[in-house]
């Protein structure tokens, strides 16, 4: 008999998930660094197992969720927006997760409204208690974001006054708004697409990595991809032009969803548009928003330039770490060639990326989301620097235009593997740390599993 499932069983496993995941965030989170424990510290340790207990009970939530939706009788969207804020509730007041890149945002909003360059200068130039917080890796460079995200930052800036706890509290609503704009777009895309709504929210609303990477670490994706999704819901009904702009004001928030401009260019031509005119009036939508939201910023243009600061010398991205294995190679052998392999590989991976963005317009150009979405991945995948919330940019669009049952299924268990990915304070893991992640996943697991045999025994007797 399998084990029985239902929507108000799926909301207290995935409430009971990100409790536990903000409690354990409290010892072991992103947090502010005068209250940073050492990973020896008992409370940190029993955190970290609180964590990854919590994150293996939302994966298990939001599996069985999955069970629901294919079910006889499926929620309704509106229902399943209400699971997405019970789940998302505990982790409002919760510290950073799983990134210190907050405070990043916060530093760069600060510079802003000092009048400090951002593009050439990293949050140290700021200095002070807030730079402190900004992870080191980070404090010499300059700013990837574009002028729309930085006014926003800077307004947050001025209104808290440098002050902390009101600053990530704030930051945390800003990127609730984005994910509420997520959830508000995925069921019209997913119609237009000819695929179900309440599946599309599912995959792409309270997807773990949604609630792990833009609730509780408040990256600033989810405002990218809130702009990008809203713009192509207005592309599909008449503000094509309304599009273009909310469009490019995502790409002004991240650089990646420029691509989204294809996908409004196809979207009218498939209602009637001459292709010439098409692009002219996309492109003008485009270069106006784009001057317009430069000049009331006050930031300049020199994000073009900084877009490769995600690249860490250590970042896991397939091509770093070709780069870094060629490099070692060529280094083991003697070669002067070795200090260029890492570019190299970079190199590569950009012509692969454009490449294969070739590829799927020119198959998929009927489909324009699904091929936005897949161009995203394209991006995140081949791209020189990788995170797991990157991985939302196409998981969003494939969760609203997926084609069949199957991709979503392999888009999920693509998720489940990321969801586990880093640990909850953001740095790189040594050994101790791993035992207690698996060491919470795995009593997640037992847990689980009690309750599952628990729930059967009952049934059992009544057969006999």
């Amino acid at each position: 008999m399998a084990f029985p499932v239902d929507l108000r069983r799926c909301q207290i496993l995935g409430l009971a998930g990100t409790a536990f995941l903000a409690a354990g965030g409290e010892s072991a989170g992103a947090l502010p660094v005068r209250e940073l424990l050492a990973p020896a510290d008992a409370r940190a340790a029993l955190g970290l197992v609180g964590v990854y207990f919590g994150v293996v009970l939302l994966i298990a939530a939001w599996a069985m969720l999955g069970r629901v939706i294919r079910g006889p009788e499926p929620p309704t969207p509106r229902a399943l927006l209400l699971v997405l804020a019970v789940w998302a509730a505990p982790l409002l007041l919760a510290p950073p997760l799983f990134s210190r890149d907050v405070y990043s945002y916060l530093a760069q909003g600060a510079m802003v409204d000092a009048h400090i360059d951002v593009y050439a200068h990293g949050p140290a130039r700021l200095g002070g208690p807030l730079a402190d917080e900004v992870a080191p890796a980070w404090r010499e460079t300059g700013a990837p974001y574009g002028p729309v995200f930085l006014v926003v930052a800077a307004a947050l800036s001025g209104l808290t006054r440098g002050e902390l706890p009101a600053g990530l509290f704030g930051m945390r609503l800003v990127a609730l708004l984005g994910v509420a704009l997520m959830a508000a777009a995925l069921p019209r895309l997913a119609r237009h697409s000819g695929a179900d709504p309440a599946a599309a929210l599912w995959l792409g609303a309270l997807n773990p990595l949604v609630l792990l990477h833009l609730v509780a670490g408040a990256h600033n994706d989810a405002v990218m991809l809130g702009l990008l999704g809203l713009g192509l819901v207005a592309a599909l009904g008449r503000w094509p032009a309304l599009g273009g702009v909310l469009v490019t004001l995502a790409a002004l928030v991240k650089a990646p969803a420029v691509l989204g401009l294809a996908a409004v260019v196809v979207l009218q031509i498939r209602a009637g548009r001459r292709p010439a005119k098409a692009v002219l009036a996309t492109a003008a939508a485009a270069a106006a928003t784009t001057v317009v939201a430069t000049a009331v910023a006050g930031t300049g243009y020199g994000w073009i330039r900084a877009l490769d600061t995600p690249v860490s010398p250590h970042n896991w991205a397939l091509t770093s770490l070709l780069g870094r294995i060629t490099r070692a190679w060529l280094e083991r052998i003697g070669s002067d060639l070795a200090p260029l392999a890492v570019p190299a590989w970079h190199a590569l991976g950009v012509v692969a990326a454009v490449v294969a963005v070739l590829l799927i317009w020119l198959r998929l150009r009927p489909r324009p989301v699904y091929a936005l979405g897949l161009s995203l991945a394209a991006v995140a995948a081949f791209g020189p620097a990788i995170r797991p919330w990157y991985a939302l940019w196409g998981l969003f669009l494939i969760a609203a235009a997926a084609p069949s049952a199957s991709v979503r299924h392999r888009v999920a268990a693509v998720t489940g593997v990321l969801a586990l990915a880093v640990l909850p304070g953001g740095g790189p893991a040594d050994t101790g740390q791993l035992v207690l992640a698996v060491s919470g996943g795995v009593l997640a697991v037992v847990v689980l599993w009690q309750v599952h045999q628990t729930a059967q025994a009952p049934a059992l007797g009544r057969t006999a």
